[in-house]
């Protein structure tokens, strides 16, 4: 089940979340709340005792990067759990959430659909309708299957197949800019696009733990042009306002939406590369066609918007 919640105020909030949790409690379901802090500290006041029995994680800390929300967080909580059914609440649209990220938010909801397919696993995913664009809330009926408004829950009038809906944001990245570095790269080029990148970010300011992060995500995405995207490919790198972004491009198509979403398990030959990268990365954003592929990486100071 997956369902947004649309609210235009704490009361509208409490009045549907507490009981979703609290009902999945009593039914001896796992609950985890999944939610920006604000909202934790006000379910936690409402809940009372009922609290130390729910997971929170603060959703701009973990969902930062929306491609990291379903390997990262809400399968990362599932998978944990011997229950024949999971409740989560999450948010993993805000406002505040900017226009780089908002593609990969709508496409990471049309994707929970697939993720969860055949699961026991009721998902309510709140939006703040006093606040967010109608645009929004519009891409929230496209997404989710049922909306819950003022108590009740209807089916949504504007829900389209999922996989569909995740490629109508399969959208041009904005264009690098024109003093961007650009180096083209083959298998014995490898080790020098990682020194170049660790030099890059260690120069831009990152921590180490975070330049270590960024060279082993673009090392994932060099080695998979490498492997999978034709031999050869071209990575860019540069700075906006103290964050670094990388760009790798090959003549690969990634087809599946789902790479980089789902755990592949332990038995599986590859596919971690990408989920990595989502975990790695404070934003990452697709582009593919027929003709190649363009996977951008955005990696800056914990809390800065990217």
């Amino acid at each position: 089940m997956h369902e947004a919640l649309l609210y235009r105020d704490d009361e509208q909030y409490l009045a549907s979340t507490v009981p979703f949790v609290c009902e999945g409690l009593a039914a001896g379901e796992p609950v985890l709340v999944a939610v920006p802090q604000e909202r934790i500290d006000l379910l936690r006041s409402a809940l009372g005792p009922a609290a130390d029995r729910v997971e929170f994680l603060d959703m701009r800390r973990v969902g930062r990067n929306p491609g990291r929300i379903i390997p990262g967080v809400l399968t990362a909580f599932a998978d944990t759990s011997s229950a024949s059914r999971v409740r989560i609440l999450d948010e993993p649209i805000w406002p505040g959430r900017t226009a780089l990220e908002y593609p990969a938010c709508v496409q990471h909801e049309a994707l929970v659909n697939v993720a969860f397919e055949g699961r026991g696993t009721w998902v309510l995913c709140a939006y703040d309708s006093g606040t967010l664009t109608p645009d929004v809330l519009r891409d929230a009926e496209a997404t989710h299957p049922v909306v819950v408004e003022d108590d009740r829950r209807r089916s949504s009038t504007g829900y389209r197949e999922p996989l569909l809906t995740s490629e109508e944001f399969n959208r041009p990245l904005p264009p690098p800019p024109e003093d961007a570095i650009t180096r083209r790269f083959d298998l014995d080029e490898l080790s020098s696009v990682r020194r170049l990148v660790a030099e890059f970010g260690t120069d831009t300011g990152l921590t180490p733990d975070q330049v270590e992060d960024l060279v082993l995500a673009v090392n994932e995405l060099t080695t998979n042009s490498v492997v999978h995207g034709g031999g050869v490919g071209t990575l860019l790198i540069w700075r906006e306002s103290g964050i670094v972004v990388c760009e790798v491009r090959d003549s690969g198509r990634l087809a599946n939406p789902m790479v980089g979403r789902r755990n592949p398990g332990a038995s599986a030959n590859g596919g971690y590369g990408v989920m990595l990268v989502n975990l790695l990365c404070d934003l990452v954003r697709v582009h593919t066609q027929d003709n190649g592929t363009t996977i951008r990486v955005w990696v800056g100071p914990p809390g800065q918007p990217v």
